[in-house]
């Protein structure tokens, strides 16, 4: 699997800004957790984050949130890319699949989806509105503000304890992924 054609369905399928920038923040970030977790897939993990998203577009997962993931994955059949493992993480990132999360990968795509709108939801607070000003401090005092990002999935992002990684280590590693592409992201 090649990078170059995930970016290219990416561009292919995704219309909305605000996902575009969402998906490559989630392939930064499932990027630093592989780097940690499964150091020889990588490439692999960063492209699964990548293309997680890459039905929003085109499903009307509104109506029925079930449908998001599986179009995802009809996608990328259609256009011969990916497999079932990481078939498997996508429908597994959507509780509305109800595809349990198995593998190590699964659970970080859980973990890593949410964090990426949250740490975006708390940089746009500040004047500046740059991922750089943003601390780990900041995201655990926010957690506890149920009507803050009150969309963020908090149960996921505190998941990814079950791959014995500590909740502010999550957070600083998501914030380092996101502060690489800060320009990309425009935070």
């Amino acid at each position: 699997m090649k990078r170059e054609k995930a970016v290219e369905l990416l561009n292919k399928y995704i219309k909305s800004d605000h996902i575009f920038k969402h998906s490559y923040a989630v392939e930064s970030v499932m990027r630093s957790l592989a780097e940690k977790l499964e150091p020889d897939k990588i490439d692999f993990w960063g492209i699964t984050g990548l293309l997680h998203d890459l039905d929003v577009d085109t499903v009307d997962w509104k109506k029925d949130p079930g449908l998001h993931g599986p179009g995802t994955i009809e996608i990328l059949k259609k256009e011969n890319f990916g497999n079932e493992e990481m078939y498997h993480a996508i429908l597994a990132h959507n509780e509305d699949t109800k595809v349990p999360r198995e593998t190590v990968i699964d659970k970080a795509l859980y973990a890593a989806d949410p964090i990426t709108g949250f740490i975006t939801a708390i940089a746009l607070v500040y004047p500046d509105k740059k991922v750089k000003s943003v601390k780990v401090k900041s995201i655990t005092k926010r957690m506890k503000e149920k009507r803050f990002a009150a969309g963020a999935n908090r149960e996921a992002m505190k998941s990814i304890e079950d791959l014995g990684i500590e909740f502010p280590e999550f957070c600083e590693l998501s914030l380092k992924a996101m502060n690489n592409i800060s320009d990309l992201l425009g935070l």
